[in-house]
């Protein structure tokens, strides 16, 4: 694949969805710059790259911190010679409702699965100008579209990144660069192992919870990460070239119809 020769993005999340988004424009050709806290994380996307010969940069950094997003996007313009691509990906999931989740938990929340967003475009969007333009590609969840119990920080992220990604859509139209946003439903993560865990305990039997998540969607299964990273490809490609401002769920058909009675 050639589809993205000669572009330069940033990724933000080294696990998971964001990990399989970095290797899907890296073997497009896409020269990419990788985000993450995560070490264990951040050393297998590493290794991964190594092997296949990928130019993907993986860099420690906390994507809620100015100072750090400000510094990895200009590492990735002074490496890459400019910015085409944002793909925000990085996010946590703490679990409680309005009592029970503490105010440091939801702000923390914000700050990186929202905040991120803001610094990425924050600190990029001057680099994407110069470029001519871009695509900028948001992950929420079909979580802000319907809630589940106890999850109420992670549900108002999510929400928040749907609005938030209609208000840069609008803004940076005239520059030519587009923002949507990913929905997906359960896909193969380490926040569905998180999810997993929580309602079965450190013991859970991880797959067998896994098969469960993948009953409730029509396909009859769960996706997987590089699934979704296919989706984020197109949109942030030419092909997609008249798409903002949207947000395009990616969940076997979770969100499409009612329970049945």
């Amino acid at each position: 694949m050639s589809d993205f020769a000669g572009k330069a993005a940033i990724v933000t999340g080294t696990t998971g969805i964001g990990r399989a988004a970095a290797l899907r424009l890296a073997r497009g050709g896409a020269s990419v710059v990788a985000l993450g806290i995560d070490e264990t994380g951040n050393a297998a996307l590493a290794d991964l790259a190594k092997a296949e010969g990928l130019a993907i940069m993986v860099r420690h950094a906390d994507v809620s911190l100015p100072v750090e997003v400000e510094a990895a996007v200009a590492v990735t313009v002074d490496a890459c010679k400019g910015l085409d691509i944002i793909v925000n990906s990085a996010a946590i999931h703490p679990y409680g409702d309005a009592v029970t989740t503490m105010p440091e938990t939801f702000a923390r929340a914000m700050a990186v699965n929202v905040g991120c967003i803001h610094l990425t475009a924050h600190y990029g969007v001057p680099a994407m100008r110069k470029r001519g333009g871009g695509a900028i590609v948001n992950i929420s969840s079909v979580q802000g579209h319907a809630s589940q119990t106890r999850v109420a920080a992670y549900v108002a992220t999510k929400g928040a990144i749907h609005a938030l990604t209609r208000a840069m859509a609008m803004d940076f139209a005239p520059d030519k660069i587009r923002v949507v946003s990913v929905s997906p439903g359960s896909v193969r993560t380490p926040i569905l192992e998180l999810a997993a865990r929580t309602a079965g305990g450190p013991d859970a039997d991880i797959e067998a919870a896994f098969r469960r998540y993948g009953a409730s969607h029509p396909i009859g299964r769960i996706g997987e990460p590089e699934e979704v990273a296919e989706l984020i490809a197109f949109l942030a490609s030419d092909k997609a070239a008249f798409i903002t401002g949207s947000d395009h769920r990616i969940d076997g058909g979770l969100t499409a119809g009612l329970f049945s009675i």
